[in-house]
């Protein structure tokens, strides 16, 4: 998710520089882009920036632990968000997930939810959080953990297809990415939470 908003940053061409922060280098080079590669559990001064985009995020099995999804889906959620707002940043984007509440009996649902509502609370002035349903496409090239369950529910998916609701219909990273991108570029003033049905197709419509 996270190469599929950067695709669509660099491409805008309201935005005359972008920062991507990562563990690892990205095999890209681009006249607008600068990579900083970083640790979020201790990162450094970022340079000053207008909006932020953040698209962290991992599963329980990957991570490891609850605790260790945790430090990803919500840690370091966090503090790139407190270090953007620092560096003068007004405008927040985040890619969350359908279902998150930080009431959920479920721990994935929870930790979101208790994201969405840390980062509203930080002091942007428009805050978008988009809350996509299962990505369909290639987990590994968007470089996201493959989830099984999700390889059945998508084949189920398209055979359904209309007769799903558009808010559970699978959704290209590419629709979340542009339908993100413009919601924080239009910046409307405080908390919006952007559903999966309002994301789809978003990039076939600039």
């Amino acid at each position: 998710m996270g190469r599929e908003v950067l695709a669509a940053l660099l491409a805008d061409k309201q935005y005359s520089a972008v920062h991507s922060l990562g563990r690892r280098t990205l095999p890209l080079t681009h006249p607008k882009l600068t990579q900083h590669i970083v640790d979020f559990a201790a990162l450094p001064e970022l340079p000053r920036t207008d909006d932020v985009f953040i698209c962290l995020g991992t599963t329980i099995k990957v991570a490891g632990s609850q605790q260790a999804f945790r430090a990803v889906d919500y840690e370091a959620v966090m503090a790139v968000a407190l270090a953007g707002y620092a560096q003068g940043a007004t405008k927040l984007g985040v890619v969350s997930a359908m279902g998150s509440d930080p009431k959920s009996s479920i721990f994935y649902n929870r930790t979101k939810g208790a994201m969405e509502a840390a980062v509203s609370s930080i002091g942007y002035q428009s805050v978008s959080i988009a809350q996509p349903s299962m990505l369909a496409g290639n987990r590994a090239s968007l470089d996201q953990p493959v989830r099984k369950g999700e390889i059945l529910a998508l084949n189920v998916s398209r055979w359904l297809g209309p007769l799903i609701p558009a808010n559970y219909r699978p959704i290209l990273a590419a629709d979340v990415a542009a339908g993100l991108v413009r919601a924080v570029r239009n910046g409307r003033p405080g908390v919006q939470r952007i559903l999966s049905g309002e994301l789809q197709g978003a990039n076939q419509h600039p």
